[in-house]
């Protein structure tokens, strides 16, 4: 069973990529999606959103982070991508999956499953284009508004040469209201000969097993429900409905975020950022751990990144005092 990192835009970023699989166990990770247009972008544009290349494509737990690419031009995605391996990504993702609007009307993510024989030229030049040892694979959603084309996308997708194959199991109109439709991946699996990973609604390990058995996929790709809860891939591997990293464990992952500036955009990225970003991710936490909703009260008025650390220290020089 393989476990994967999912790429999500504006969460899974290059710090929150070397925490998480730091604490959990991950195959590999996915970076956020690089936008390809008409142009062949710099070697700085690909060290910015995966700094990891400079580690031989790990994040520092020793994770491969495969580098993920959204467009719509064959000739500049494969040039792109060939750009990407020789930087030192180990794999290249393709994205038809992303729902959001301002992607979608650039003809971008999940409006292009409208059009299976795109797809195929995009999957197909990319394949061509890269080392046959690199994998090429891609990420879809059931549909854009239907599912009118499902099956025809993933036999595009396989047929261009694709490695494997990613299926998040809701529509773009669906967007992320639960449920994920895993079930409907069951067709897809048996349909192909290359792997398809299930991908969508998967916040506990209970979830992961129930996926596995409609989907008829072994291995899951994880998003919010590994930053929700980063323990998930420990829990899924020991079969366990129980915490396996205490609230002392989380509370250091935090202080860690909070002292990572540098590595969540670079140098020049702001702290007014870094501490935005650890509130969106306490917040989300605070859905799952009791700890962080009453952590989430004294966090969500701070406006200094040094307030904010000086909080986690003292929190845990509290868990500290209790052991």
């Amino acid at each position: 069973m393989k476990l994967i990192l999912a790429p999500m835009e504006g969460l899974t970023d290059p710090l929150m990529r070397a925490l998480l699989t730091s604490a959990g166990e991950f195959d590999w990770c996915v970076t956020e999606f690089i936008r390809i247009t008409d142009t062949l972008l710099p070697d700085s544009s690909f060290y910015l959103s995966c700094p990891e290349l400079e580690n031989n494509g790990k994040t520092t737990a020793g994770t491969p982070v495969h580098v993920q690419l959204l467009g719509n031009n064959a000739e500049m995605l494969a040039a792109n991508a060939l750009r990407a391996v020789k930087l030192g990504a180990p794999a290249i993702d393709l994205n038809f999956g992303c729902p959001a609007k301002t992607v979608n009307r650039h003809r971008g993510g999940s409006v292009l499953l409208d059009e299976p024989e795109v797809i195929y030229q995009l999957v197909k030049a990319v394949r061509d284009a890269v080392p046959a040892s690199t994998p090429v694979s891609a990420k879809m959603r059931l549909g854009y508004m239907d599912r009118n084309f499902t099956l025809e996308n993933a036999h595009a997708i396989e047929d261009a040469g694709a490695t494997w194959l990613t299926v998040h199991a809701r529509t773009k109109a669906e967007g992320y209201k639960p449920p994920a439709f895993w079930e409907q991946l069951q067709p897809i699996r048996k349909a192909l000969k290359i792997n398809v990973i299930a991908n969508g609604e998967i916040w506990n390990n209970a979830d992961a097993r129930q996926c596995q058995l409609e989907s008829d996929c072994t291995d899951l790709m994880i998003g919010r429900g590994a930053v929700t809860t980063p323990d998930i891939t420990h829990c899924i591997r020991r079969n366990t409905d129980g915490a396996v990293m205490s609230w002392m464990e989380l509370l250091q992952l935090q202080l860690r975020f909070l002292e990572g500036r540098t590595l969540l955009y670079g140098p020049k990225t702001t702290e007014s950022r870094v501490l935005g970003r650890y509130k969106q991710w306490l917040a989300m936490m605070s859905t799952h751990y009791a700890e962080a909703k009453e952590l989430w009260t004294k966090i969500k008025v701070i406006r200094i990144l040094r307030e904010a650390q000086e909080v986690l220290k003292r929190e845990i020089e509290r868990f500290e005092l209790r052991e």
